[in-house]
């Protein structure tokens, strides 16, 4: 399956039913993408824009690990603590959009750049905030640049990935999220105690300034510039790509029919296809996945980012434990969620993406939910508890940037996942302010039963999803 090939040439004299030159040109172009198997090119990309993804990781979750200190620093309420969790997440929603919109029009690599810088920067000035109103508003911006990285990295793996094995390649990448809420965590219940919260948020910013150089240098995306009529420039980046590895999916003398059928399927396809505009988002074709793509979005993380972020806090205050010990045990939470999410890039191309959410919802409601019928009585019983359902639910967080750029065509694939991803940013708002409301009047097992709950919505959307395995991204989303 796998052999060698000379130069790209034999590909442009396949002969093809009639379509316009500039369609049969960008469906050549793309089954050279899709002919080219994962090689040390692609991993370079993965690694670069993974460093990102990384301090974005980290960035999001350093408050949470601040948090215990400044509740007697500054002497802050349940409320205060879930108001000021929610201010990065607010900034994360205007960011998705915006930037989202940015990297449609001006392309992935610039606004990915762009974001990143925003959120390194504001991350070294959080450090220098001196009260609660300048860390709300510091957090806020913040939010901006941490809330369009992601979704807008998420497109552009995506865009790099040929059909088969790309869940594998995509959420081995994606594990780069879980392993920098891993380091906030370790770094977190080792800094903060011994040198201070400033310092928590110095060591997110600035790793994440020297990162723009990297980022600034990768290639564009060549599903973008294909979009966009830029074949030129789209053609020299793909060389660089066939350039990295002797081996193709397809021979193109041995495989000849096959090949000119593919390309023929792919311009067919691009000829039909509609000017970009996110109202199509919601046209007959895209609106059924768009809202159960949001509910995802929503449901997961609400549950997710909810337990995450207010772990920290309970084992201090509801438990009274010592501020390091309560920092350590909140830290062993995201070890087990590295370890599933390792475990999802293995098997979700053998099990798919559907059956992978629907089992996710169903297992975490189940521990969230024996957990509230037992009181959530001691530390211990959240800890193996809460902390299992979030390394389940952690894998379909994961899962959701996978999914979610591989439902929407190129020309709208960034505005739809980031305009999918600021349900998230809104549910991980709403989520803390809510545990705080929720703990104060009802107690902590009333906590744990409301997040059990919300897996049953998410499970009604689970249900609803199309599957995307092995399938190519232009037959997924003509």
């Amino acid at each position: 399956m796998m052999v060698h090939t000379g130069d790209t040439a034999n590909i442009d004299s396949i002969p093809l039913v009639p379509e316009s030159g500039t369609s049969r040109r960008a469906a050549k172009l793309l089954f050279r993408i899709e002919n080219v198997p994962f090689s040390s090119w692609h991993t370079k990309a993965r690694v670069v824009m993974g460093s990102a993804t990384f301090f974005d990781a980290f960035d999001a979750l350093a408050l949470a690990f601040v948090l215990p200190v400044l509740v007697g620093l500054w002497h802050l309420s349940p409320g205060e603590v879930g108001v000021l969790i929610a201010a990065g997440y607010l900034g994360q929603v205007i960011g998705a959009l915006s930037f989202g919109w940015l990297a449609e029009r001006y392309g992935r690599v610039p606004s990915v750049t762009g974001a990143v810088g925003l959120m390194s920067v504001m991350s070294v000035v959080c450090a220098l905030s001196g009260n609660f109103q300048m860390l709300f508003l510091t957090r806020f911006v913040q939010g901006i640049g941490v809330g369009g990285e992601v979704p807008i990295a998420a497109a552009y793996i995506n865009e790099l990935s040929q059909a088969k094995g790309r869940g594998r390649f995509f959420i081995l990448y994606e594990l780069i999220f879980p392993l920098g809420l891993l380091a906030a965590a370790q770094v977190g219940s080792f800094v903060v105690p011994r040198f201070g919260w400033e310092y928590m948020f110095l060591v997110g910013g600035i790793p994440g300034l020297l990162i723009l150089v990297f980022l600034a240098r990768l290639p564009e995306s060549p599903r973008w510039l294909i979009s966009k009529g830029r074949f030129a420039r789209a053609e020299k980046i793909i060389e660089r790509i066939e350039a990295s590895t002797p081996k193709r999916s397809l021979d193109r003398e041995r495989d000849r029919d096959q090949v000119e059928q593919r390309v023929a399927h792919l311009a067919a396809g691009l000829q039909q296809q509609k000017k970009a505009s996110w109202k199509e988002l919601f046209s007959p074709m895209y609106r059924p996945r768009t809202l159960v793509v949001w509910v995802l979005w929503a449901s997961s993380y609400f549950v997710a980012n909810g337990i995450n972020n207010w772990l920290p806090t309970l084992y201090k205050t509801v438990y009274n434990m010592p501020l390091q010990e309560a920092l350590r045990m909140a830290s062993l939470t995201n070890v087990l969620s590295v370890c599933a999410v390792l475990a999802c890039a293995l098997l979700v191309d053998r099990i798919g993406r559907r059956r992978w959410a629907v089992a996710s919802f169903v297992l975490c409601g189940s521990l969230l939910g024996v957990l509230a019928a037992l009181g959530a009585t001691s530390a211990w019983s959240v800890m193996i508890l809460a902390s299992s359902a979030y390394a389940v639910m952690g894998t379909t967080t994961v899962l959701l940037y996978l999914y979610t750029p591989e439902i929407y065509p190129t020309r709208m694939r960034a505005i739809g996942t980031g305009l999918a991803t600021s349900w998230l940013r809104v549910a991980s708002a709403t989520a803390p302010a809510i545990v705080g409301v929720v703990l104060a009047k009802e107690g902590i097992a009333a906590v744990f039963l409301m997040f059990a709950l919300a897996n049953v919505v998410g499970l009604i959307a689970a249900t609803r999803m199309i599957e995307t395995a092995n399938r190519s991204l232009e037959d997924i989303s003509p």
